[in-house]
């Protein structure tokens, strides 16, 4: 039976006692019904699991009992790096989930010129903070032992300037011809853009960063499908869903 696995934002010694976060305590508490002696799966972000004994459940408030740890890092060898135009409505928590559960290492939110988001710093803010929350779910649910970052929402030209270095660098365009691309990156980063596509001012500057067009077939594909079939893709072509 696999066990309930939970992230808490703390170091992780055996023998030690650690206070659930209340999210998680709730749902240990009220929809699981734990009791104390049930086991649980811990881990912090640092590659490695714990197990986990309930040691005390008091209304949605639960400790646990930290035992011995393993290493189990499931991360991709290929560094995937997801800058994805923040489309409209609740599409962007969808990404993030289905990127982390895909073994994206980075996720670079981005607003460009044909964005209908828009976002103060405060909304920014408090984004970064909800994605964040969506990524450790998604790591509880897919077996991640390490959480991928989240980049704060910024001005896709702003991200693109601070862009350095030889990774292989793609930008997903439903014209785009055929590419020719490396036998084995090591890292990629691929860019996906808003609703109505990258402008072409954009697109330029994609081309001047060291990003080259590629794309998925025939149709066009709404964001959220673009993130996903592209970092399959990825995944099946350098990654580890060969």
């Amino acid at each position: 039976m696999r066990l309930t696995r939970i992230y808490l934002d703390c170091e992780l010694r055996p023998g030690s006692l650690v206070e659930l976060p209340p999210v998680a305590a709730a749902h240990v508490a009220k929809v699981l019904r734990a009791r104390s002696g049930d086991e649980l799966t811990l881990f912090n972000g640092d590659g490695r699991e714990f197990a986990g004994t309930v040691e005390e459940v008091r209304g949605s408030r639960v400790k646990a009992a930290v035992g011995s740890g393993r290493l189990a890092d499931r991360e991709s060898p290929l560094l995937l790096t997801l800058i994805q135009c923040v489309p409209r409505g609740d599409r962007m928590d969808f990404i993030v989930q289905k990127a982390t559960e895909l073994g994206v290492a980075r996720i670079a939110p981005v607003l460009s010129e044909r964005s209908v988001v828009r976002l103060d710093q405060a909304q920014a803010q408090s984004k970064t903070a909800h994605w964040r929350g969506i990524a450790v779910g998604a790591c509880e649910q897919s077996g991640r032992n390490r959480l991928p970052r989240i980049d704060p929402p910024q001005p896709l030209i702003d991200h693109l300037g601070a862009t350095t270095g030889t990774d292989l660098k793609l930008v997903l365009e439903p014209d785009a011809g055929t590419s020719t691309l490396p036998a084995e990156p090591g890292a990629v980063h691929i860019a996906i853009g808003p609703e109505g596509g990258f402008a072409p001012a954009e697109l330029e500057a994609f081309r001047i960063a060291g990003f080259e067009r590629i794309g998925l077939g025939p149709r066009i594909l709404r964001a959220e499908t673009a993130a996903i079939a592209a970092l399959a893709w990825l995944q099946t072509r350098w990654g580890d869903m060969r």
